[in-house]
């Protein structure tokens, strides 16, 4: 019987460089995506997999993040004095209750695989659920609730996985797949960032994955790989070479690299036309200017 998983670590240490100026005062995990900021999408899908404890990896400058799940008595007070319920419901939802969320820090960006293992004291030896929130996923049903449900049939680690085209599998950690059974892969190997023509699958890791806390062993062992940074693939390929069972999940979903400006534009094309206070009027203005080229000048 498997563990339940009730703990997420969420890597928020980057600098956003790729969105300057923007991320030069505001963290890029609470840089909007339609009405909500991105790590908000990250902490309703951890909810709604059952997820009891937040793990935040920060780094300096990250200070608007956590005032961010602080609460806001003199904003609660005015929405309620004003009688805007409905605003005052969605600002109280965003609340963390005291001892929900744990923040750690990493001082050096040496990777993925080194912020995950900043956390290994708030993890313990329990499984736990690794999300980047660069990664936003629209599913009917959240992409983690169904990585869960899956490694509970199947025990061990768990990856996301998304078929990707053959050049784009340089830009991913890419899995060597020995059997599948519906949405799930039997994985025999893990190769981050493969050189052209070397990959072994077309099956790329995404930002969503479910760990034994061996794997947190594996981070203090491990040598830096590609980058000269302690990848989070490698000590997850390392459970592979130790007889544990690593299996990729293809969920069901779309996900969205909004890490990129162009992945974070189609998202929020996407979560627009998906909002029915929002579709008509922007699909009306999306028209226009496909048709009739009213880009801004």
């Amino acid at each position: 019987m498997t563990t339940k998983v009730t703990k997420a670590i969420f890597p928020v240490a980057g600098m956003g460089t790729r969105f300057l100026p923007a991320t030069k005062s505001v963290p890029k995990e609470i840089m909007t995506l339609v009405d909500k900021p991105l790590v908000q999408y990250a902490i309703d899908e951890a909810r709604a997999a059952g997820i009891k404890e937040f793990i935040f990896v920060t780094s300096r400058g990250k200070g608007a993040l956590e005032d961010y799940f602080d609460c806001a008595p003199v904003l609660e007070r005015t929405l309620e004095e004003k009688g805007k319920t409905e605003l005052l419901d969605i600002l109280k939802a965003t609340n963390m209750d005291s001892g929900e969320i744990a923040y750690t820090r990493q001082h050096e960006a040496l990777g993925l695989g080194h912020a995950v293992w900043c956390a290994r004291r708030l993890i313990g030896d329990e499984p736990f659920a690794v999300m980047l929130p660069d990664d936003v996923i629209a599913a009917e049903r959240p992409c983690l609730a169904q990585m869960i449900e899956a490694y509970e049939e199947t025990g061990g680690s768990m990856v996301a996985a998304m078929e990707v085209s053959p050049e784009a599998t340089k830009s991913y950690g890419v899995l060597d797949v020995k059997s599948v059974n519906g949405r799930v892969s039997d994985v025999a190997g893990m190769v981050e960032k493969p050189a052209p023509g070397t990959a072994p699958s077309n099956l790329a890791v995404i930002g969503r994955y479910v760990l034994a806390p061996t794997v947190l062993e594996n981070l203090s062992t491990i040598k830096p790989g590609a980058g000269g940074e302690l990848q989070l693939t490698d000590a997850i390929a390392q459970e592979i070479i130790d007889g544990r069972k690593v299996h990729g999940f293809q969920f069901e979903g779309k996900r969205y690299d909004c890490g990129s400006k162009a992945g974070y534009l189609q998202a929020t094309v996407a979560f627009a036309l998906s909002n029915p206070e929002l579709r008509d009027e922007f699909a009306h203005y999306l028209d226009g200017v496909i048709n009739h080229k009213m880009a801004a000048e």
